[in-house]
Parts: C-alpha cells; sequence; structure tokens
C-alpha cells in the first residue's frame, strides 16, 4: 500500500533498523531476507533523499534526519497497531492477550502478583509482562510499547490519564540489633544515620520517599543505593543504616530480616500510587476491564491489611 508515493511498509523496516542497527537483524526480525531490507533500505533513502543509516566502523548508524524522523514514525505505527489491535468488546473468559505493565517490584508483590492469582480465575489466557520502571517508561508508554504505568503521583505526564489506585504510607526501617530503635528515632539521628536509597534506570531516578527526603534541604549520607526495593533489606541488616520504605511491604519483610520499622520522625506524605495509560487507549475495552482490576484488587488488599498495620 502506498501512501503519497511511499510503501507504507517501509515504515516497518525504518523502525527495526533504527532499533537494531544492522541491516542482518532488521531482517531477522522482521522476516525478510537480507537483500530484500537491503533494497527497502535503498528505497527509503530515495524517498527521502537521506542516507538514513551509514557505516561508521562495523557498525550502522542513524543520520540526524532519521532521529528526528523516528518519534513521528513510532507514533504513526504504534497508532495503526491500536486501530487494528483493540476489540470492540472484551470478554476476559475467552480473550487472550498480553498486557505490558510498568511497576516497580513492590508494586509486582503489593498488587500485581494477588492480581496474577485473581486473573487465572477470571481470565486464564491473559498473560501480564511486568517491566521495571526507568527513565525510559514515559517513552515507552508514548509509543505504545506498554499498556499501563503504575507510578506514585509526582512521576505521572499531565497529558495522559491517570486514575488513583491506592494510598501508602512510608516508615523508617533498619536492622532490629540497632539501639537506635530501642532509644527512639529522631530527626537528628536520622540524618546523623547511614542510608540505603532506591533509584531506578540508568539516569538514577529516585524512588518517592528519596526524592522527597533529597529536597528537603538536609544532607543524608547515602552508603548504599540499590534498583529495586526488595534489595534494600539486605543492606540494612547487621548493620546501621536506615531507609525508608512503604509500610505494607516492611510489615512483610521484617521477620524475614530480623528488621524493624517505626514512624518518620517528621512530617512525610503518604504516597499515592497511580495507574497511568495512554490517551489514545481510553476506549480500550481490554485495559478498562485490567484497570478495574486492579483497583478492586488493591481495595481488597487494603481492607485485609489496614487492620494489622
Amino acid at each position: 500500500m502506498r501512501f503519497k508515493g511511499l510503501d507504507l511498509n517501509l515504515l516497518v523496516v525504518f523502525e527495526a533498523l533504527m532499533e537494531t542497527r544492522s541491516v542482518t537483524r532488521t531482517a531477522e526480525r522482521i522476516g525478510l531476507t537480507q537483500p530484500a531490507t537491503s533494497a527497502a533500505l535503498r528505497r527509503l533513502r530515495t524517498y527521502f533523499g537521506d542516507d538514513i543509516v551509514v557505516a561508521v566502523g562495523k557498525r550502522m548508524h542513524p543520520t540526524p534526519f532519521a532521529e528526528m524522523l523516528l518519534p513521528q514514525i513510532q507514533e504513526s505505527l504504534r497508532g495503526v497497531e491500536r486501530a487494528i489491535a483493540t476489540p470492540t468488546s472484551f470478554d476476559p473468559a475467552t480473550a487472550t492477550r498480553t498486557f505490558r505493565i510498568i511497576a516497580s517490584d513492590y508494586i509486582m508483590v503489593a498488587v500485581l502478583v494477588p492480581l496474577g492469582a485473581r486473573l487465572s480465575a477470571l481470565a486464564p489466557n491473559i498473560r501480564m509482562e511486568i517491566i521495571q520502571p526507568g527513565d525510559t517508561s514515559m517513552a515507552e508508554l508514548e509509543q505504545g510499547k506498554v499498556d499501563l504505568l503504575i507510578t506514585p503521583e509526582p512521576y505521572l505526564a499531565a497529558w495522559h490519564p491517570s486514575e488513583f489506585l491506592f494510598e501508602e504510607k512510608q516508615v523508617v526501617v533498619g536492622w532490629a540489633g540497632n539501639p537506635i530503635f530501642r532509644e527512639g528515632l529522631t530527626e537528628e539521628k536520622f540524618f546523623a544515620a547511614g542510608h540505603v536509597s532506591v533509584a531506578f534506570g540508568s539516569t538514577r531516578v529516585q524512588a518517592f520517599a528519596d526524592s522527597h527526603l533529597s529536597h528537603m534541604g538536609r544532607q543524608r549520607r547515602i552508603e548504599v543505593t540499590v534498583t529495586s526495593f526488595a534489595s534494600v533489606a539486605w543492606f540494612l541488616q547487621g548493620t546501621s543504616r536506615l531507609a525508608v520504605l512503604h509500610e505494607r511491604l516492611a510489615r512483610a519483610i521484617l521477620d524475614r530480616f530480623d528488621l524493624n520499622c517505626t514512624d518518620v520522625p517528621f512530617p512525610f506524605p503518604r504516597m499515592r500510587e497511580m495507574i497511568q495509560f495512554h490517551e489514545a487507549r481510553a476506549g480500550d475495552a481490554g485495559l478498562t476491564w485490567l484497570r478495574g482490576q486492579l483497583a478492586d484488587t488493591a481495595n481488597r488488599i487494603i481492607q485485609e491489611t489496614d487492620g494489622n498495620l
């Protein structure tokens, strides 16, 4: 099919070339022969009047024009995918679909694991793919590579719709043998202690609690930074280090790691977890159903655990 003289199939080749930087790997990804992929690249070059990719040493590198064109091509292709993949109705009992969700390991344990147990009965052919958050999370949502992003409210994109999921208190966690818990934790003792922090991605996007602490104007001594909440406990046990974690996660790991927890010794905001999705997917019946299941699962968990916190 041609649009203004361009074979639209070439756009698929273009995107694959931008990601693989290799004619051979592009051919393997989209199911063409290498000569056919090379021919497609020649046609792209002729149409756009640009080299698209050039060889530098043993690797292919995109031209500045191709880099500029890539986001527009990706958005166009994702729009087509959404248009042809979104059913007018959704029956969870018979649907076969994979939902890709960006969420931290805390959300995975707190909400997505019980959701998975529920889906095994309600929607046996539905699959979930959980992706750790990072500096490309919003780009992946924009490009339609993921269905949902579950994140604290400060990290939302204002131009896409979002829904409230649940609220969580933050607590200070440390080794049970740390005398600070026996003596009583004060603000001064908190900032004097060594800390374990959590940050995601190559640009080290700080977790909710760590981000709030860094904007308080008080210096902390960060001794260890990890990329997952589950890793924090290993660096607390047997030390005088402290960390600020979600209360439900802290309560779940206290006994397993010989840890203790207490309230943050100064005013600290509660974290509002949100579900975000692309505005173009607002009418997706499957995603609407999944968001409802997420909200119902979170509500059940809150009701079950609030009496024990």
